[in-house]
This record gives C-alpha cells, sequence and structure tokens, in this order.
C-alpha cells in the first residue's frame, strides 16, 4: 500500500524531534566553554612573546612549591615559604606596602578603627607579675572595682603569676567578644586573700587624644598620638572644652611620635583650623590613581588665632599632611625636627584566607606641591635613620635640617621650602642627647617599675589632690637615691653621681611625671612634663610676639 497520501509531518512535529539533540548539542558547548574560562581565570590583557607566557607565571609559585613539598630532602613549612615568597615580592616595592598575617588583622585594624571588645585595662609587666596600670574610665574593670596596681595572679583557671607571658599571650587571654565574661584573680596590697572578679567584656574605645589642657591663660595644648577612625570627632570635642570653659585663643598641637592613619581625619581636623572653604590641603595622586583633591569644608566652629605644630622624627603620614598644610598656608609655625618622611598612600585589600595586603597606590603632595617621602630604594636604615642623623649632626645643638630635594617650593607667602625628606620646621629644636649616653638609657629603663614599687611603699600619695602634687611634690634626692638602689638591685650597673646634674634633672622630671600618670592620668603627666619641654616652651615665647610666624622665621 502506497504511502504517498500520508500527511508530512508539521513544522512543530519535526522541532520535536530535532529539540533534545539541539539541547544536547547547546549544553555540550556550554560546558567546554565553561570550563574553558574556568581554568583561564579573569580576562586580562598581557602583552607577552608567547601564548602560554600568562597562564604559566600564574600557577608558577604554586608549582614550585609543590614540588618542593614533594621532593625536597627535608620536611618544609608550607606557609612559612608562601610568606617569605609574598615577603620577598613586595620588598621589591616600597617599605610601605606589606602582608599582613590574619593573626595580626584584627590587632591593626582595632588600632585604626578606634575601639575593641574586651575587660578595658592598661596593664605591664613587672618582673614575673601582670600589674594594672589603670583600668580604662568607663569600662568593665573600672566598674566592677579594678584599681591600679592590682596584680592578675589568675585569669580563669590558669596562672598567670610568674609565667612571663607576652604581652601578646596576656591580650589574647583577657580579650574578647562582647558580652562574654572572664574571671581573674587579683592580689591587692593590703589584702591577704586573692580576690576574683568576673568581668563581662565590652567595646573598649581606644582614644588617640593623649591630653588636651591650658598651658596659660589662653593657649591651649593639644597631644594627638595617631589618627584612627575617631580622632576628628576627639579633636573638636577638646576643642570645644578648651575655648567654651578655658577661654582658649592660641592652640600648640602636639604631633610628635604620632605614625599617622586615617588621611581623611587629618583633613577634617585641619578644617577646623581654617575659616575658608575649598582650601586644598592636600592631594593624592598615582600611576593608576587619578589625582584627588582634599579641600576644606569651611565649617570650623572656632576661631583659633595663632598655631603651632610641634613634630620630631616620629611624626610620619597624616602628621606630615597637617604639619605640611598648615606650613604651605603660612597658617602657623612648625617647631621641633624634621619628619619621618612618609608620603605614600596605602589601601588595604582582604585575601582569602583572613590576611591583608597593604598596597602603596599613591603618592600625597601638600598645597605647594610638594612630594615629602624620603628616599627608600637601597636604604638600609628607612625605618631606622636616628643614627645617622645624629652622625651628620642635624639633631644636635647647632645642627640644620638635611634637605634632601633643593627643588624649591613656596608657602602662600612666598616662604621658600623643600620636600624629598620630611618637613622641615620652622624653628629647629634639637635632640637631648643626655638621653643617648649610657649611663642614662640604661638608668632610666628601670623607672617604670620603680614607680609601681614606689607607690606601693608609699599609698599616702594617693591622698594628694592633683593640683598640691603638681605644684607641691619634689622628686629629692632620697628618691633619686632608692631609684639608684633599686635599679643596681635588678641588676643596672650605671651609676648616678652627685656631679650628673643634668642626668639628674631628667630623673625627677621623668619619675615625677610617671608618679603624676599613674596618680591621675595622662593630662598630668604632660602638665609635669611641658613645663620642662623645650618644643613647649619655644611656642609659648613665639606666641608672646606680634607675629609668631615671622619671628620664627627671622
Amino acid at each position: 500500500m502506497s504511502n504517498d497520501n500520508k500527511p508530512k509531518p508539521s513544522f512543530l512535529e519535526r522541532a520535536n524531534i530535532w529539540l533534545p539533540l539541539l539541547f544536547s548539542a547547546v549544553l555540550v558547548v556550554g560546558i567546554l566553554i565553561g570550563m574553558r574560562m574556568q581554568s583561564s581565570g579573569p580576562s586580562v590583557t598581557v602583552q607577552s612573546s608567547g601564548a602560554s607566557e600568562g597562564l604559566s607565571s600564574q600557577g608558577r609559585i604554586e608549582e614550585l612549591i609543590r614540588y618542593i613539598e614533594a621532593k625536597y630532602v627535608d620536611e618544609v613549612d608550607r606557609e612559612k615559604l608562601i610568606r617569605e615568597a609574598i615577603e620577598s615580592m613586595l620588598g621589591n616595592l616600597d617599605p610601605h606596602s606589606t602582608y599582613i598575617p590574619a593573626e595580626d588583622l584584627l590587632e591593626i585594624n582595632e588600632r585604626l578603627e578606634g575601639n575593641f571588645d574586651g575587660i578595658g585595662v592598661e596593664f605591664m609587666m613587672l618582673e614575673d607579675t601582670i600589674v594594672v596600670v589603670a583600668p580604662l574610665s568607663g569600662g568593665p574593670s573600672a566598674a566592677v572595682g579594678i584599681m591600679a596596681g592590682d596584680k592578675i595572679v589568675m585569669i580563669e583557671d590558669s596562672i598567670v603569676a610568674g609565667q612571663k607571658l607576652s604581652s601578646r599571650e596576656i591580650t589574647s587571654l583577657l580579650r574578647g567578644v562582647k558580652g562574654t565574661q572572664v574571671t581573674i584573680g587579683i592580689k591587692r596590697q593590703g589584702s591577704k586573700e586573692l580576690i576574683k572578679f568576673t568581668i563581662t567584656r565590652d567595646e573598649i574605645p581606644m582614644n588617640s587624644l593623649d591630653a588636651s589642657y591650658m598651658l596659660d591663660d589662653k593657649t591651649g595644648y593639644i597631644k594627638i598620638n595617631s589618627f584612627s577612625a575617631t580622632t576628628a570627632e576627639e579633636f573638636v570635642q577638646a576643642l570645644e572644652k578648651l575655648v567654651e570653659e578655658e577661654g582658649m585663643e592660641d592652640l600648640v598641637l602636639d604631633l610628635r611620635h604620632n605614625p599617622g592613619g586615617y588621611l581623611q581625619q587629618a583633613t577634617n581636623m585641619l578644617s577646623q583650623l581654617f575659616q575658608d572653604r575649598d582650601k586644598l590641603l592636600v592631594y593624592t595622586e598615582g600611576r593608576s590613581v587619578s589625582r584627588t583633591d582634599y579641600k576644606t569644608t569651611g565649617r570650623s566652629f572656632y576661631d583659633i588665632k595663632d598655631i603651632a605644630i610641634l613634630i620630631d622624627e616620629g611624626s610620619a603620614s597624616a602628621s606630615e599632611i597637617m604639619a605640611g598644610a598648615i606650613q604651605d598656608h603660612d597658617r602657623g609655625v612648625i617647631i621641633g625636627r624634621r619628619s619621618f618622611g612618609k608620603g605614600l598612600v596605602q589601601e588595604q585589600y582582604p585575601l582569602l584566607d583572613g590576611s591583608a595586603l597593604r598596597l602603596t597606590v599613591a603618592r600625597y603632595y601638600t598645597p605647594s606641591g610638594r612630594s615629602i617621602q624620603k628616599p627608600y630604594a637601597g636604604s638600609k636604615g628607612y625605618e631606622e635613620e636616628l643614627e645617622e642623623r645624629l652622625s651628620t649632626g642635624e639633631l644636635l645643638e647647632g645642627g640644620e635640617a638635611l634637605v634632601l630635594d633643593t627643588t624649591p617650593f613656596f608657602t602662600a607667602g612666598g616662604h621658600v621650602v623643600y620636600g624629598g625628606g620630611g618637613i622641615i620646621p620652622d624653628v629647629l629644636v634639637p635632640l637631648d642627647t643626655t638621653l643617648f649616653v649610657g649611663p642614662s638609657m640604661e638608668l632610666r629603663q628601670y623607672i617604670p617599675n620603680y614607680i609601681f614599687r614606689y607607690l606601693e611603699q608609699h599609698p599616702d600619695l594617693k591622698r594628694l589632690s592633683k593640683d598640691r602634687f603638681v605644684n607641691q611634690f619634689r622628686v629629692d634626692d632620697a628618691i633619686l637615691s632608692s631609684f639608684s638602689t633599686y635599679a643596681r638591685t635588678r641588676g643596672c650597673k650605671a651609676t648616678l653621681g652627685a656631679n650628673q646634674s643634668r642626668l639628674r634633672n631628667r630623673l625627677r622630671l621623668e619619675i615625677k611625671a610617671g608618679l603624676g600618670r599613674q596618680l591621675f592620668g595622662d593630662e598630668v603627666f604632660y602638665t609635669i612634663w611641658n613645663r620642662e619641654d623645650e618644643m613647649v616652651l619655644k611656642a609659648l615665647q613665639l606666641f608672646g610676639q606680634p607675629n609668631p610666624l615671622a619671628a620664627a622665621r627671622q
């Protein structure tokens, strides 16, 4: 029977037959394309002489490590090999591009963010015992009654006295997640029994402002130790207190030994020191980062007249941004010693294992256009160049700041300034070289421990008022003699002769200031210290002139 008259399949019927095969083919092609893309990684345009060069270089380090693990004659630490490879790679860049292991990242971020979770106590190791220097005001330890001078004998069920633990080990035992509890056993002077405290951990602020008080009836003093996420806010609060309650007109801003931090915090602070809007404070620029200008907001809360910025060889990064902007705009006088010389900007990138890469992406420039980054290529003493500055005489009486780049730049008023190696002050104050002679260096290291011993033996000091301690207490010859004896019993070989007047005066100052800090806090420490501080005294002297900046640059 013939099939000629049988109807032909429609288009849809034919499609139903071939569609499964078509979908299968598409699926196979998709899988092949996906596998190829997965193996190749992100698309990157790389110019190379060989087609496979970019691909092979991506896994070269991993391939080397696999060979070493499989074939090397001795056992190897894989993680150590990886870290050393990373550090070697970054070592060819600049000193500030660094790898941060996961175990260190939390502590570093805490310093920048300005808070952490813990019990809120400052401690030190006294011989082999953990001694509370101070419970932080408003923190959990202060709330339960922990006192300065308490000795921490136990943490939970572990005896920590006599164990010679490192600061990091102690910190890891005391810190923890907010809301969790830790029990510590305290030995307190006058109590025979061990006192146990159960402390609920909480968020602890890490203040970047050490002290703010009045030097005289119109001059305020503010000491900033770093630029964390809360620094500008702390600064404004200090200004509010000094201006509105104390009548401050002039400001001494102490940035000595301040290593920097967040650039934005520095520019926010600078906006409080300029009345004008859109005044350039600093700009950043890099190979792959376009220029970014940071300008004043024009929203300063207070009208501050004369300003002095104190800097030294430990002032870096954001500290130098502040000093550079003040100097370039002739807004105030810079007093001290040439700053560190860090003019590089870093960005932090998280890595998959919890570690991070801090990579230099740009340079920053002061308003006059100068870069203050000091040379680092081939420099062996980049971080510790104090000896070099001493050997050249730069830090000594009569010395001059070294100009590493003679290209002239000009402030708003036409004064010549230089870059290439830190901010050069308008007024140079030499280093106190008594700090670096043998007897001084050896004796001074025993002062912190001696202070605790002295307070244990003289509890009556705690009954003095702050004003009475500052104005009446004296570190006499008997105290110096007892300190010398204490240092000798701890192994100190240096002697304190009757003819060493300069060293003796220095020790008197450090002991009294240290006792003041332990009894009353940082503000009393700086109140005592600054009465003999040459940079502070120079600032006050200049503020007595009709034009402090002109007097400084004569």
